[in-house]
């Protein structure tokens, strides 16, 4: 026994000695990496977390009362004023006129009639508008059934993309982010419903001529307002037309009143039967310079500036999509983008030293009745005139390079007869083909040369850059000014978009009405940098956003010099016509249809909690602005123009336009 327990004594020791060269057991090495976390779990787990809190916050937000979120803005906010429908029910108001809307470009829905095989399982499904979920799944396909026939700018074969009819065409442009849906529900609240409500959706990328050509859009406006009217009791109606929507109708005015079959064949009485009122809302009756950086170089503001925070990403080759050249292409077929390239010429934008704007300073502000309300300085001067002694040349539309905009000019080269190279390979660009590849370095380098471009070299650098699209465009859109509107070749439907080259029609009781919004920085000119290189596929110009000037009252941020406006529409554009052009009875208002300036000034929401706002003035935000939907309201009630207090004005709108010398 005692030999036993020796040996137990001795097994168990032998087993406390343990080898230093020993490995561990595998078991604890399972043990200690399951403690480990990879970045691919804590992604999930993050992934995870959101989507718990995300569906446990929409759980208590669908149990807590209706009323809730308007206790607890109204808590932190104020009182919200009451919606613009429910004041004028309790004043007695009600509808009387039918109304009809007309969206302006990008605002409507587009749906899929016939596709590739690419869009299949698309048919009658948004491309444009909604979720835009096409876009994101299938980039390439979107852009070449968005796109229109580069010659003649109609449906490319085998694609059909139609407007989305009704009130849904364009309530809302995207989940939550409403366009008309505020002024509909409103205009619901006093009695108006679908039988009195039209939208006059139609294909906004078409040349408006070709709208009716492809759809009959124009003959099924014409018919469904007579048809409005007469079930109406002979009530005219008022048409409320927003952005490029008022370029449109005013193409509409002139074509129902014009023999077919290039017109309607209304008559010349047509809008005097049935017309009351035209409540323009941000109208670019003159065009925008946004326009021609678009075409130029597809570049706005906001795009500039992102591709100085990200330099080449939209430029290259990502994940297979050319982003900018792409959008380059497919913007080039809508033949619609250029009925705003800037209208008038010189005489209108101004020339390389001067402009209707010049000494425009951003403080300044004027009260609803057009009176200075400018700061005073000690000396008795005003601060706003003060601060506009270097005047911005904003004559000067593209500038090349940042000291061409304000130095003088002593010598240009003309870039028009100058020869376009074909240096540019462009065997692998031919999805992303631009135009450019066929200007070359020589066509690249006169342009630049030329140093500064105003409205009245516009056109032409256009055609240079861009030929194909310019011949199409000049067959449907003109931008001149008539010397004589008697010339039977302003009968031709090119001219009815542009204001300056046609007649209001004969009817002394109808009311225009220019509503739009001011006090928001609107791009007006631009500068551009020298083109240092130029590779395959890429477009050679570019906003230079270093361009800045850090004294916060002047114009030039990023390399876009900016005035009032509503962000996209300068004031000057949307509010000449009616403040000289179309003012009494002049060539262009040969009946002396009565006009309106009825400007809104922005007020942006104090917080996230007001949404975007009711008193905003920005170009699409206007819609919710409660003070244009109450005037809107009341004229469909039967108030004129006089009882809405006539001129309601904030801008300089008629300061500018006694400096245009334009014949009446």
């Amino acid at each position: 026994m005692g030999l036993l327990r020796r040996r137990r004594v001795a097994d168990v020791g032998t087993a406390r000695v343990q080898d230093p060269e020993e490995k561990k057991p595998k078991t604890r090495k399972r043990e200690t990496s399951r403690k480990k976390w990879s970045c691919v779990d804590n992604c999930c787990r993050f992934i995870g977390w959101v989507c718990v809190s995300w569906w446990g916050l929409l759980f208590l937000y669908n149990l807590m009362p209706s009323s809730f979120p308007q206790y607890v803005t109204e808590a932190i906010t104020g009182p919200m004023p009451d919606l613009p429908g429910v004041k004028l029910k309790k004043e007695g108001l009600r509808a009387k006129h039918p109304v009809v809307f007309v969206p302006g470009i990008v605002t409507g829905g587009l749906e899929l009639w016939e596709g590739r095989d690419c869009a299949d399982g698309l048919f009658r499904k948004r491309l444009w508008g909604g979720t835009f979920g096409e876009v994101y799944k299938r980039p390439l396909c979107w852009v070449e059934h968005m796109s229109l026939d580069n010659e003649t700018g109609l449906d490319p074969a085998g694609i059909r993309v139609r407007p989305v009819s009704g009130l849904v065409a364009a309530d809302y442009f995207a989940p939550g982010y409403f366009v008309w849906a505020v002024l509909i529900e409103n205009l619901a609240r006093i009695g108006f419903e679908e039988k009195t409500m039209y939208m006059a959706a139609y294909d906004w990328r078409l040349s408006f001529q070709n709208t009716e050509v492809r759809d009959q859009t124009l003959s099924r406006i014409k018919s469904q307002i007579e048809l409005m009217v007469s079930t109406n009791g002979g009530n005219k109606a008022v048409i409320i037309p927003h952005s490029m929507g008022v370029l449109y109708f005013l193409h509409f005015m002139k074509w129902v009143e014009a023999p077919a079959p290039m017109g309607g064949g209304g008559g010349p009485d047509w809008c005097a039967k049935h017309l009351k009122a035209v409540m323009n809302i941000g109208g670019p009756l003159l065009g925008v310079p946004k326009a021609i950086s678009g075409l130029f170089s597809a570049e706005a503001k906001d795009i500039a500036v992102a591709r100085a925070i990200a330099p080449g990403v939209l430029d290259k080759d990502l994940f297979h999509f050319q982003t900018l050249q792409h959008i380059m292409r497919m913007t080039r077929t809508w033949d619609s983008t250029m009925s705003m390239i800037p209208k008038g010429g010189e005489m209108i934008w101004g020339g390389l030293d001067w402009s209707p704007e010049e000494g425009h300073a951003p403080r300044k502000r004027k009260n609803g009745n057009g009176s200075d309300d400018a700061v005073k300085s000690e000396n008795g001067v005003s601060e706003s005139v003060a601060a506009t002694k270097q005047y911005a040349n904003y004559g000067r539309i593209i500038s090349f390079g940042k000291g061409t905009h304000h130095s003088r000019i002593h010598q240009r080269f003309d870039f028009r007869g100058a020869p376009k190279g074909n240096s540019i390979a462009n065997a692998t660009c031919s999805d992303v083909w631009t135009e450019y590849q066929e200007i070359g370095f020589s066509g690249i380098k006169a342009i630049t040369e030329y140093q500064v471009h105003t409205a009245g070299d516009i056109l032409d650098l256009l055609h240079y850059v861009a030929p194909r699209m310019m011949a199409r465009g000049v067959e449907h859109f003109s931008y001149g000014i008539a010397d004589d509107l008697d010339n039977p070749k302003y009968n031709h439907y090119k001219y009815w978009s542009n204001p300056l080259e046609t007649r209001l029609p004969n009817a002394p009781d109808l009311e225009i009405f220019s509503m739009y919004g001011t006090g928001i920085p609107t791009e007006r000119a631009y500068i551009y940098q020298q083109p240092s290189s130029l590779t395959e596929c890429s477009i050679p110009f570019r906003i230079d956003t270093s361009a800045t000037e850090e004294d916060d009252d002047k114009c030039l941020k990023d390399g876009v010099f900016t005035v009032d406006g509503d962000e996209t529409v300068p004031v000057l554009s949307a509010g000449f016509m009616g403040a000289k052009a179309w003012r009494g009875k002049t060539r262009f208002n040969p009946s002396g249809i009565k006009n309106y300036i009825r400007e809104y000034d922005h007020a942006p929401p104090a917080n996230l909690l007001q949404g975007r706002g009711t008193q905003s003035g920005a170009h699409v935000d206007i819609m919710g602005n409660f003070a244009l939907i109450e005037d809107i309201m009341r004229i469909a009630a039967g108030a004129t123009g006089e009882d809405l207090g006539g001129d309601r004005v904030y801008s300089d709108i008629f300061k500018w336009a006694d400096k245009i010398q334009l014949h009446l």
